[in-house]
């Protein structure tokens, strides 16, 4: 912002609208998670894991690329896929490109157990968010989101 141009206040709908993003920014990875817990025996953090294994091609993500996806720290990752190793469900591997590295490689059980625990997420989801967006436009909802982080991507 230039020195020019001077601060504008929101007015009160850009204040209610700001509001009410920031209650579903904190509220709704918690109503999923629950959600996750109770109905799948699996909590958000780790399905989201499993999600994002599971989207790459050989199956196998570089844990800090891991960490960037799930939106965690690369020590709060390392725990996720710690308990994933001992369900069976990730195997971690040390890096073939440079041997100082560690990559997530989700197992045959590991991508059933997603398998399973995607209906539970899907309903959530479902219940949650796009019941309450029926008959908005989705698509110019989804590029005006987009553009608020244009600048800053962040990996989905």
């Amino acid at each position: 912002m230039s020195s020019e141009e001077p601060l504008r206040p929101l007015d009160a709908n850009e204040e209610a609208f700001l509001r009410a993003l920031g209650r579903v920014i904190l509220a709704l990875p918690r109503l999923v998670d629950a959600d996750m817990v109770r109905e799948a025996g699996l909590p958000l953090s780790e399905y989201t894991a499993l999600r994002h294994l599971s989207e790459t091609p050989e199956k196998m993500l570089r844990m800090s690329e891991l960490a960037c996806a799930c939106d965690l720290s690369l020590s709060g990752m390392t725990r996720v896929v710690m308990r994933l190793e001992k369900q069976g469900w990730v195997e971690r591997v040390k890096s073939p490109e440079d041997g100082r590295g560690w990559n997530a490689v989700l197992t045959g059980a590991g991508l059933a157990r997603l398998e399973r625990a995607w209906p539970a997420h899907l309903a959530s989801v479902r219940r949650h968010v796009m019941d309450h967006l029926s008959g908005q436009d989705l698509t110019q909802l989804t590029a005006t989101l987009e553009r608020v982080t244009a600048d800053h991507p962040v990996r989905s």
